[in-house]
């Protein structure tokens, strides 16, 4: 590498590193002048990476309407570097098409098909998003400018080690440097090492672990939980009774790809239902989870009455006195009412305020109130009974987080009825013209679940809190707003009346039992006891740095680098699974030691989690977060370059006899994207 040239290695190439990229380009010009050097770690496509890659079944969906799908910093993002308007989803394809946006390759015929027909409410296909994000990546690569080369290595890193003098002259050493590894044999050496990793796997853990032996012991099919679209289901045979435990994401996209992935087909009904026509070819599913219902449906309704306003309770200054006073803070007893309350003030300004013809009293008298009293009051209570008639409008979180709580159900019949009649009432509370006060607590939750990150750092919180947050919190909000497109659940009622797809109700539990060798799975509440040779633990793994899959994350893990997240709880240590890193995204040692040049930030790290992309205008956490570690990275290097010039040394020499440059992109040469039909993706 030339003197005085620093460099960055980003492990990990999914929209997350995407959006770094575009933050340094936005940043550099303020803060760093002269060559810099990036190297990107990814095995699969650039900017789309594992999750979002093209390589899926073309029928899996986003779970975003194309509207609310960006990866551009707006004038909402309150971050200190420029914000860098550019389109979102939607915006993008109508682009494509008008021939305004014209660096994309010739797409498939279908996916052409797809943006023809693209509309801001649609829920676009996995595949279209692909293409976009390796879109944004080319984009945000050329926009570094030819004084920067980005190198992408389509590899897996394996180690990250620290280079602490050896051989080197002393005058030579000046900033803590890394090498990194990659399997392929490469080695890269770096200034600053970001990993973003994304969501990787785990090894099982001890039941999942138990379960798969036991599936080898008697010739049964079990599934850990994973990326859905990895695992293999071929062994699974036409007609076979499967055990599925859980009813969320990875649920509606394993539906698919048994459904429709076997040849079947949906047609539509008079009355807007749907038919499931089978192949013949799908195996019978038995679905239970801890509630026994699926996510929430998106909303696709649209307010009625006053337009959504700020957060009147969860604010800055409502927590001011909070954050001011000593020691730690409560998620449940001091943050959760206000988040509550503050998700109750929405849903009933737009009751009363859009529905006018539902409620008692006037909004004024009802939100003056509804203000002076504490979301777990007798007085919050007997204002609502007082104004709102109908019961079934009276706003419940506990019932909505555990809709089927305290109910018996008396057999097989009576449960399949319960959750097909809860569904479709879901479906008339968020897609019907009629209850928009369902999208009104949506967006206040939205709103309140980005928000917290900015509003609490995580190490105010006490450690029960932070458990609950990274938890309870997390799941809550994943069960009310992070649904699937309606059309998935109306998909699920059809697949259900086509007889291949049996509810087995909430707080489902499963054994195996070595008398039959079949797995048995059982609800207390519905009655239901089913068996059979096929389980499938439907969600993704649990983060896990200790028993990690990903190679990276163990040699972390092993050598000292980095550690798991251990909180000390009343209940003793608990260990979230989580890589710990500093407020500043700071790999932290086991010891408590932060490297002040190796980062780590996504969803696998302690803090807030939050995605990679957002809504437009909403100033989102991680384009907050992606702007601040940006402008943190090209300090470190500036200050570098300043010790070098000072010295009159090269401080970074560079080993690149191994590097293995795949792409080489400046503003100049845009890493090339495989073509659409498939060429190269592999």
């Amino acid at each position: 590498m030339p003197v005085n040239e620093p460099s960055v290695v980003l492990i990990g190439g999914g929209p997350r590193t995407a959006g770094l990229l575009e933050r340094l380009a936005a940043n550099r010009p303020e803060l760093l002048s002269g060559a810099l050097q990036i190297h990107v770690v990814e095995p699969h496509t650039p900017g789309a990476g594992r999750i979002w890659r093209y390589e899926q079944h073309p029928g899996l969906m986003l779970n975003s309407a194309a509207a609310d799908v960006t990866m551009f910093t707006d004038a909402s993002v309150q971050c200190e570097g420029p914000a860098v308007e550019g389109p979102g989803l939607a915006d993008w394809a109508a682009g494509v098409l008008a021939g305004t946006i014209t660096d994309v390759p010739e797409l498939p015929h279908e996916l052409r098909r797809q943006l023809a027909s693209l509309t801001g409410g649609t829920f676009p296909t996995r595949q279209l998003q692909s293409v976009y994000l390796e879109w944004f990546f080319r984009r945000s690569v050329a926009a570094l400018g030819p004084a920067v080369s980005v190198t992408v290595h389509r590899d897996t890193a394996t180690a990250v080690e620290p280079v602490q003098g050896g051989t080197e002259p002393a005058s030579q050493q000046g900033a803590e440097r890394y090498r990194v590894r990659l399997a392929g044999g490469a080695v890269l050496r770096a200034d600053v090492v970001i990993a973003a990793l994304g969501h990787t796997d785990s090894q099982p853990d001890r039941e999942s672990s138990a379960w798969a032996a036991f599936a080898a012991r008697h010739g049964a099919f079990h599934a850990a939980p994973s990326y859905t679209t990895d695992v293999d289901y071929s062994p699974l045979a036409a007609g076979q009774d499967v055990i599925v435990s859980g009813m969320g994401l990875a649920f509606v996209d394993l539906l698919v790809l048994l459904m429709e992935g076997r040849g079947g087909r949906f047609e539509e009904l008079p009355d807007g239902g749907l038919r499931y026509l089978p192949s013949g070819a799908e195996p019978r599913l038995w679905a239970g989870s801890r509630r026994g219902v699926p996510y929430h449906s998106k909303i696709t309704s649209a307010l009625r009455g006053d337009a959504a306003a700020e957060p009147a309770f969860f604010t800055a200054e409502a927590l001011a006195g909070l954050l001011d006073a000593p020691g730690e803070l409560d998620f449940r007893a001091q943050l959760w009412p206000l988040i509550a309350k503050d998700a109750g003030y929405a849903y009933y300004r737009e009751l009363f305020t859009g529905y006018p013809d539902r409620v008692r009293i006037g909004w004024e008298e009802f939100s003056e109130r509804f203000s002076a009293a504490d979301w777990y009051s007798q007085d919050r209570r007997r204002l609502v009974t007082e104004s709102v008639p109908d019961t079934e409008l009276h706003l419940d979180l506990e019932r909505l987080d555990h809709p089927f709580a305290g109910r018996t159900f008396t057999g097989h019949a009576d449960i399949q009825d319960a959750v097909a009649a809860y569904i479709g009432r879901d479906l008339e509370l968020r897609t019907g013209p009629d209850h928009s006060e369902t999208l009104a607590l949506f967006t206040s939750l939205l709103k309140t679940y980005m928000d917290l990150g900015r509003l609490v750092p995580a190490e105010r919180l006490n450690a029960r809190s932070q458990r609950e947050v990274q938890g309870w919190w997390h799941g809550f909000f994943s069960f009310v707003d992070s649904g699937p497109p309606p059309r998935r659940l109306r998909e699920m009622l059809a697949i259900h009346r086509a007889g291949l797809l049996q509810f087995i109700g909430p707080g489902l539990e499963i054994d195996a039992a070595e008398c039959s060798g079949r797995f048995v799975a059982r609800s207390a509440q519905s009655g239901i006891t089913v068996s059979a040779t096929a389980l499938i633990e439907a969600r993704l793994p649990a983060p896990s740095v200790a028993r990690s899959a990903n190679p990276l994350l163990h040699q972390l893990h092993t050598s000292g680098l980095g550690t798991e997240q251990q909180l000390l709880t009343a209940d003793g240590t608990h260990a979230t699974g989580r890589l710990l890193v500093s407020a500043h995204n700071e790999l932290v040692s086991p010891v408590g030691e932060r490297h002040e040049r190796l980062f780590g930030v996504g969803p696998g790290t302690s803090g807030w989690g939050a995605g990679a992309f957002a809504r437009p205008g909403t100033n989102a956490a991680p384009f907050r977060e992606n702007d601040a570690l940006a402008r943190r990275i090209l300090t470190l290097l500036a200050s570098n370059i300043k010790g070098q010039d000072a010295n009159g040394q090269d401080a970074n020499g560079q080993d690149t006899t191994s590097e293995d440059i795949t792409h080489r992109a400046t503003s100049e040469s845009a890493v090339p994207q495989a073509a659409a039909s498939g060429k190269d993706r592999a």
